[in-house]
């Protein structure tokens, strides 16, 4: 059997299982404890996950919220049925591949793109919201609403975080953002960690929202006033109101592999996020990690080696399949991974790490790089088993750094690819009217032997996301690692001149070995945030949060 069954046949039937009271997780803990609300009210999993996103439109706007979009991965505990929606935000019909040209036809640097209408796509949370609490909400639709209106209207403490990307986005917003100014800064400042944030724009619209149902953001007036504000500003772009009008979500097939006695199962295309994990996850299946261990550099050299063959792939191949041919079952059919497992030596490193041909792929060409990480995740348990691992963004911090109703828009645009063409041949991830960009986001559940989910795990951090994901992956099945150790168990990543390692942690000791292999390291900090679930013995569930985040995980 191949992968390619396992991927889309992945709606697979699984035990029922029961679970005790509930578990929470996201990266801010007034958005924790706005799904232990819903909880503790008997709602589902899926209605917590919802309240979490809508709480942290309010208290993380730098990251996420229903001016953006993401992806669900949800497990029912009770069918056994694994299922995913996209809320991937769409280009405008508007939209051509020469968006992110300048008048020479040379592509704009990237936060030449960001700032103002040009980098801003349909917004897709609300969309997503409704399709999952249809299928498997318990509260209503305007109870999920209570804590983030609360938060909106009452008022909110500003986080770390929060205050340090404001002080980052200053400079540009004193240069013609005056709506984010005024919800946002305190006496012509950006405001400080501590001071309270109050914004009423944005309750009374979660309000409507609650009261009349997703056509208040996709039908009613919101259309026009996202419209407005992307089209009114610099670099303003032609978004209308019939673009948000159109917007569907779409429930999408599981992309699934093994790993070792493990199924993992995440998002397919347009995200990137599964079909790079199994890559990852299928091309060290044949080393022992286990028994080389965490401190090992070769473990982390493995690791290394098989992150960048993945990325390469990724890169040349991923893009939204309902616009391009994505290969999916040929980047993770066995034949191929192991033929790429093939070029990793434990004594060496490759040195070029080009994108093979995996069966079905098409003629594309590699586009050049670029990421600015954002992005938050959260997991959510209920009571019957659900779970709800969801990753939602509004890409860059604060998006596009436009408002409308008192939440920012995104500028989710710019994680299309600029060039549209690259040596005479098509650039996958390219604009165009309508379709989604290639997305990082790696919203996974892992199953056990007998069909169990065992971990929930999601992560934000731009294209690092991926490697975050595969990294608490293998430390939590190979090394035996806990929930929370295993997501703040230190990172390696990689630039164009080698390997990165996470600054201040253990992995700095790495460098000297690493070297001695033959990578060019690099030692610096990587700005990530994961959050996660795991299933105890006793078939509990036990949260963790980044211990480099000011996130929580609640359990009940």
């Amino acid at each position: 059997m191949t992968r390619l069954i396992l991927a889309l046949v992945a709606l697979f039937l699984l035990p029922v299982q029961a679970i005790a009271g509930g578990t929470v997780s996201s990266a801010d803990p007034r958005a924790s404890e706005a799904g232990m609300e819903m909880l503790r009210k008997g709602g589902s999993a899926t209605d917590a996950a919802m309240a979490m996103m809508l709480a942290l439109t309010v208290v993380e706007p730098q990251s996420s919220g229903i001016g953006g979009g993401g992806f669900l991965v949800h497990h029912d505990g009770k069918a056994g049925l694994i299922d995913t929606i996209d809320g991937r935000e769409t280009a405008p019909s508007s939209a051509t591949p020469t968006l992110f040209l300048d008048n020479a036809g040379n592509p704009m640097s990237f936060m030449q793109a960001v700032p103002g209408g040009r980098s801003v796509g349909v917004p897709g949370n609300v969309a997503l919201m409704k399709m999952a609490h249809d299928k498997w909400g318990r509260l209503p639709w305007g109870e999920l609403f209570g804590p983030a209106i609360r938060l909106a209207r009452d008022g909110f403490t500003v986080s770390k975080p929060l205050s340090g990307r404001l002080l980052m986005l200053a400079q540009i917003w004193e240069n013609g953002f005056p709506d984010a100014q005024k919800i946002y800064w305190i006496d012509g400042k950006p405001a400080p960690e501590g001071a309270t944030i109050r914004n009423p724009e944005l309750a009374d619209f979660l309000e409507t929202l609650a009261k009349d149902g997703p056509d208040a953001f996709y039908r009613d007036g919101a259309p026009a006033i996202i419209a407005a504000a992307a089209n009114a500003s610099r670099n303003k772009t032609q978004i209308t109101a019939e673009d948000i009008a159109s917007y569907r979500a779409k429930q999408r097939p599981a992309v699934c592999a093994p790993y070792r006695a493990y199924k993992i199962c995440g998002m397919g295309p347009p995200s990137s996020g599964a079909t790079t994990v199994l890559q990852i996850l299928g091309m060290l299946e044949r080393f022992d990690l286990k028994a080389l261990g965490k401190d090992n550099p070769v473990s982390w050299h493995l690791i290394g080696e098989a992150m960048q063959l993945a990325y390469a792939d990724r890169a040349k191949y991923l893009g939204d399949r309902d616009f391009v041919e994505v290969p999916v079952a040929g980047l993770i059919d066995p034949a191929y991974v192991r033929q790429r497992s093939k070029l990793i030596s434990t004594q060496h490193v490759l040195g070029q790490y080009e994108a093979g041909t995996p069966p079905g792929a098409p003629e594309r060409t590699t586009p050049p790089d670029k990421d600015m990480p954002g992005t938050t995740h959260f997991v959510a348990i209920d009571d019957d088993g659900d779970v709800v691992s969801m990753t939602s963004t509004v890409e860059g911090p604060f998006g596009s750094q436009l408002t409308a109703h008192g939440f920012f828009l995104n500028n989710e645009l710019t994680d299309f690819d600029f060039i549209p063409e690259q040596d005479g041949a098509p650039v996958a991830n390219r604009v165009q009217p309508g379709k989604r960009p290639l997305s990082s986001m790696s919203p996974t559940i892992v199953y056990d032997t007998q069909g169990k989910p065992v971990f929930a795990v999601g992560a934000a951090g731009g294209k690092t996301i991926i490697m975050q994901v595969a990294k608490a992956i293998i430390a939590h099945l190979d090394w035996g690692m806990d929930a929370q150790e295993s997501i703040g168990q230190g990172l390696i990543y990689f630039n164009r001149d080698g390997l990165i390692l996470e600054q201040g942690t253990a992995l700095e000791a790495m460098r000297q070995p690493l070297e001695k292999l033959g990578h060019h390291i690099t030692v610096r900090e990587l700005g990530l945030k994961a959050n996660a679930a795991e299933r105890l013995s006793d078939d509990t569930w036990r949260g963790a949060a980044d211990p480099r985040s000011i996130g929580v995980a609640l359990t009940e």
